[in-house]
């Protein structure tokens, strides 16, 4: 199965805050706030949403296809994909942006305030979707608003199989862009706070947006993960057990990373979010959206460990 990631392509800049910002912020006077946070730590890591998702399905073993934008600073960057099973050939180089920047600050409750700046992302909605080739899904991660609603319309007239991941983008996006990015989806990706803006924003209920989506995806950080298909039952999936909790960014791109890999391997529903909440653990477990590695076999013995010999053993097969 072929599969192209549309999406952010970024540096990320991580503080550790040893606080809790909720006793530094006060409810009523958040129209007047200005406040600074002393960070203890700073790293220095890839990102981007695009890039996190293409990069842990290049470790589970496929080889997808990364479409987005970055600046000429990015060479090592693309070097780096490419050495973990990522085709780069259809990134954008723009000749006057520098590549976009995310910067994130982690308090000990694991909240965050984030701030991105797009840079040569703001290039991405002159890239057609089209020029990349047959493909058999194209996943639309947050990128340039453009660039989602272009590859999605791209993909809608075409027949291509979609998966709508807005993300963090939805803060910023109205009703009528949200139905546009939605509607026709093959996986609707959210987490359980985006679940709702889309609701709100749309006015769509949660049994509408079934009726225009194959399957909706929504993660609960440690509470695990709900898929919901129309007319079947809801299929519930805990996480996978975290050996400690190192930093949470990236934790949801490889979720969607694993279970776009299991997908395309042909196991069904349930195993796939298990093999990405699996990967996932294997984030929140390292400082980095892409700093984690392992075995074959020490990949298979966790995933025995949470889910059962049988599991295991449906996934061992695809493995690389």
């Amino acid at each position: 199965m072929r599969t192209a990631v549309a999406g952010s392509i970024a540096t990320d800049h991580l503080f550790t805050f040893e606080g809790r910002f909720s006793e530094s912020l006060l409810p009523e006077q958040l129209h007047n706030v200005s406040v600074s946070f002393l960070a203890t730590d700073l790293q220095v890591r890839r990102g981007g949403t695009g890039a996190n998702i293409a990069f842990g399905m290049g470790v589970l073993g496929s080889r997808p296809l990364l479409v987005g934008s970055v600046g000429t600073d990015a060479g090592d960057y693309l070097t780096w994909l490419q050495e973990h099973g990522v085709d780069t050939t259809h990134v954008h180089v723009s000749s006057t942006q520098p590549s976009a920047r995310f910067t994130c600050t982690t308090d000990r409750d694991q909240a965050q305030i984030a701030t991105f700046f797009p840079g040569a992302m703001t290039e991405a909605a002159e890239i057609d979707i089209a020029g990349v080739g047959e493909v058999d899904l194209v996943v639309i991660a947050p990128d340039d608003p453009g660039a989602m609603l272009r590859h999605t319309a791209s993909c809608r007239d075409r027949g291509v199989a979609f998966a709508a991941d807005p993300s963090q983008q939805l803060t910023f996006m109205d009703g009528d862009t949200i139905r546009q990015l939605v509607d026709g989806a093959t996986y609707l990706f959210t987490n359980e706070y985006e679940a709702a803006l889309i609701f709100e924003k749309t006015g769509w209920t949660a049994e509408e947006v079934l009726d225009l989506v194959g399957t909706r995806i929504t993660t609960h950080g440690a509470k695990g993960i709900s898929i919901f298909r129309k007319g079947e039952p809801v299929i519930e999936v805990a996480p996978a057990p975290a050996r400690e909790v190192a930093e949470p960014t990236g934790v949801g791109d490889a979720f969607r990373a694993g279970f776009l890999c299991a997908t395309g391997w042909g196991l069904p529903l349930e195993r796939a979010a298990q093999v990405g909440a699996m990967l996932a653990t294997h984030v929140v477990e390292t400082v980095g959206t892409q700093e984690y590695s392992f075995t074959r076999h020490g990949f298979l013995a966790r995933f025995t460990e949470a889910y059962g010999d049988a599991a295991a053993a449906d996934v061992a097969p695809h493995l690389a």
